[in-house]
């Protein structure tokens, strides 16, 4: 099997993935686009982010950004989210993913609450709620992140910018870089009235002043 050589050949598998079977609407699961998951890690990848690191992907869902960062060199990546369903999931995507590409690192899954997870790593990867369901949730994941790793890949809602930078800075963490997306969300739920549903979201790459 070959190592995974484009961004284009990364979006391809992560497309073959798995979502949800039975989103939860208080966790406010939604499948990650697989392009832009791609475009992102493969951004990180060409920073030096990945290859060889240590990564946690807090809240992972059914894997993509954690498995994509395996896909590119990861030396060991924590696959952490409070939903065992979805980490069983994406316990089955990465089965997938290995015999379809080369994977080399370890995987470790935990279904763990973000909170409780206390492992030092090299680079968060996530892609948290947005905080519109349980208020506050965002800010969780932002602050577990800067706990653990000096460099940090998060997804928000881009009107969060503000808020974000102003965090970071409290932190000692400063934003670096700043990618847009015109996000889509397939419909997932009853009371879902659009087959696709598209907002602004941003990833934002924050790191530790040292």
């Amino acid at each position: 099997m070959e190592n995974i050589r484009s961004k284009g050949e990364l979006a391809v598998l992560l497309a073959s993935l798995k979502g949800f079977e039975n989103p939860k609407v208080r966790l406010e699961q939604y499948c990650m686009d697989a392009e832009i998951g791609a475009c992102v890690l493969w951004e990180a990848y060409m920073r030096g982010d990945i290859e060889g690191k240590v990564i946690a992907d807090l809240g992972c869902g059914t894997g993509l950004l954690g498995i994509g960062a395996l896909l590119l060199g990861a030396k060991r990546v924590f696959l952490v989210d409070i939903d065992g369903s979805a980490v069983n999931m994406a316990k089955a995507n990465l089965e997938k993913a290995k015999s379809e590409s080369s994977i080399g690192g370890e995987a470790v899954f935990l279904v763990y609450d973000v909170k409780e997870f206390d492992k030092e790593v090299d680079v968060v990867l996530q892609n948290p709620p947005f905080g519109v369901k349980v208020r506050g949730n965002d800010r969780s994941f932002l602050k577990k992140a800067m706990e653990i790793a000096d460099v940090v890949y998060s997804f928000h809602k881009s009107e969060s910018d503000e808020f974000i930078k102003g965090f970071a800075k409290k932190k000692n963490y400063v934003v670096q870089s700043y990618w847009e997306f015109d996000y889509p969300i397939k419909a997932m739920h009853k009371f879902h009235t659009r087959r696709i549903y598209r907002f602004k979201v941003g990833c934002w790459r924050i790191v530790r002043i040292k």
